[in-house]
């Protein structure tokens, strides 16, 4: 049985009838469980590109946590973001290996490409640009990762053509 989900205005939880219809469909998914409460917010954040504050407001009085155990989880796994990120994520390694390999290039192109700095999102939030010390490929260096999908041996003249196909 899917819970359901009241707006309570003088919490200053303002969740459009969009918004509570897919925290409806989230939670429910996962029947209302407590200890599902991580894939719930990634869920969350797949849907919104991050965690608004709205959102998590009514996903602790739907699913009756307390609202600092919900931030406590979000602010704790890098992966979570409380600020609006693009719909693509880019990360860039600069480990030792990318590093010496140009990455500081890369990162450089890309960010001028995108007319953004890392840890910035685009202006149309089609992208958020992110560093990584290593992703643990160091032999494919340097490497760009794009949604969980990987590029290795990247080179300058083959970064615009990659963002292009976002």
């Amino acid at each position: 049985m899917s819970p359901s989900i009241t707006t309570n205005e003088d919490k200053g939880n303002s969740v459009s009838p969009e918004m509570m219809r897919k925290i409806t469909a989230i939670v429910g998914k996962y029947e209302g469980k407590v200890g599902q409460l991580i894939p719930i917010l990634q869920d969350i954040q797949a849907e919104f590109y991050y965690l608004p504050k709205e959102v998590l407001l009514q996903l602790s009085e739907t699913m009756s946590i307390p609202i600092s155990r919900v931030y406590s989880v979000a602010t704790f796994f890098k992966a979570f973001s409380l600020e609006p990120r693009g719909k693509h994520i880019i990360d860039v390694c600069l480990g030792t290996a990318c590093h010496v390999r140009g990455a500081a290039m890369l990162l450089d192109r890309i960010e001028r490409s995108l007319g953004i700095s890392r840890g910035e999102t685009s202006g149309d939030s089609k992208f958020t640009l992110e560093t990584v010390n290593c992703m643990g490929c160091c032999a494919l260096g340097p490497v760009v990762r794009i949604d969980g999908k990987y590029f290795g041996r990247m080179k300058l003249d083959k970064v615009d053509p990659l963002l292009s196909r976002y």
